[in-house]
């Protein structure tokens, strides 16, 4: 089963968008818009311009969705191939993913700690070794969004591969629609009891404990399921859009969801499902583009890299440029982005390159 570019460009897309999210809520977070225009034509397209500019902008978080649901498409689809060649030795797995997280987990808190041009909103503490780890939800108020708030996605990912065999075992015993079933039934039973029978800190809700992030997660593993049994079938959909329509109609649905209590706990899995669904489908239309979607599919390939180095980056600068006006903004925040992604492909190229030839010493001395 071949890599498939459409998704390494919706990656892309997703992390450019999680990238310019946190750029734009540190520019614009006690910014204010200016008052509606209404008085001719050309003033009106301005006001819709910038209330849709504000608007589309401010749900750049949905994109975090995205990922939980390719990172289980991904995961499902490596470990079937995996399967398909002979059982599984979950050992060798575990270690495979240990290499492909940790080593580029550590390099991004040194650069963090070396690098200039970063926001530095905390002291460097003991929390640090908690944070190395990854078990940021232990104490989770202290240590979940420490230094880079961005690193509260590692320690759920973790979890989630921790817990990956049980998941695998079950979605291929059961099917992708029971198992998408499960996974649902499962996530939002945990978020009903953290959020309604036994409230507790947002934190874990949104992540600390991976289980309520299940529902997306198991969507993209049933998804890589589905497109095994019928490739054509998802790419029409997902591709040639007839998702992206869907995505829009059921979206403005999904953001009323933010309005109750009960509504909240299956918020996260709407807004996600709907943004991919938008993001997929201009995954689609740049795949029609061979350069751009050679770019935008690198920038998705080494979207681990940018996610781990962007942030305070992002913080640094916006907080220097509040007082630029908005057409200022968006020009700068093009080379930013590009720049951040170049900056983040290189030290992960880098990372992977040591990790590899480190891995090959030490498999050569057993021998």
């Amino acid at each position: 089963m071949k890599r498939l570019l459409w998704i390494d460009i919706s990656k892309g897309l997703a992390i450019l968008f999680v990238a310019y999210f946190h750029f734009f809520s540190t520019y614009f977070q006690h910014g204010v818009l200016l008052p509606p225009d209404w008085s001719n034509v050309a003033a009106s397209a301005l006001t819709l311009l910038r209330l849709g500019w504000f608007k589309i902008s401010g749900l750049g978080f949905h994109a975090v969705g995205v990922f939980i649901i390719l990172s289980g498409w991904t995961l499902m689809q490596s470990t079937v191939r995996r399967a398909e060649k002979g059982e599984i030795a979950w050992g060798a797995w575990y270690w495979a993913r240990f290499l492909r997280l940790y080593p580029m987990y550590w390099v991004a808190h040194l650069v963090y700690l070396v690098s200039p041009f970063v926001a530095r909103l905390e002291p460097v503490d003991d929390r640090i070794i908690l944070s190395l780890l990854g078990l940021r939800f232990i104490d989770i108020e202290m240590n979940f969004m420490y230094l880079n708030a961005a690193w509260w996605y590692f320690s759920m990912l973790i979890q989630f591969y921790a817990i990956f065999p049980l998941l695998f075992w079950t979605a291929r015993r059961v099917g992708p629609w029971w198992f998408l079933f499960i996974g649902c039934a499962a996530g939002f039973f945990a978020r009903y009891v953290l959020l309604v029978l036994w409230p507790q800190n947002g934190l874990w809700v949104l992540g600390g404990f991976a289980i309520c992030r299940l529902p997306e997660f198991a969507l993209g593993m049933s998804l890589a399921m589905w497109y095994a049994q019928s490739p054509a079938r998802l790419e029409w959909f997902f591709l040639r859009g007839a998702g992206f329509v869907a995505g829009l109609i059921l979206y403005p649905a999904a953001l009323q969801l933010y309005h109750g209590l009960y509504d909240y706990i299956f918020v996260d899995f709407a807004t996600g499902a709907c943004c991919m669904l938008e993001i997929v489908g201009i995954a689609g239309l740049i795949s029609l583009f061979n350069s751009s979607a050679k770019l935008f599919g690198l920038v998705g390939l080494y979207s681990y890299g940018l996610y781990l180095t962007h942030q305070p980056y992002v913080i640094w600068l916006g907080l220097r440029i509040r007082e630029v006006p908005i057409w200022a903004f968006l020009l700068i925040c093009i080379p930013t982005l590009a720049v951040l992604s170049a900056w983040g492909m290189l030290l992960e190229k880098g990372t992977n390159a040591l990790v590899n030839k480190l891995a090959s010493l030490r498999k050569s001395a057993h021998v």
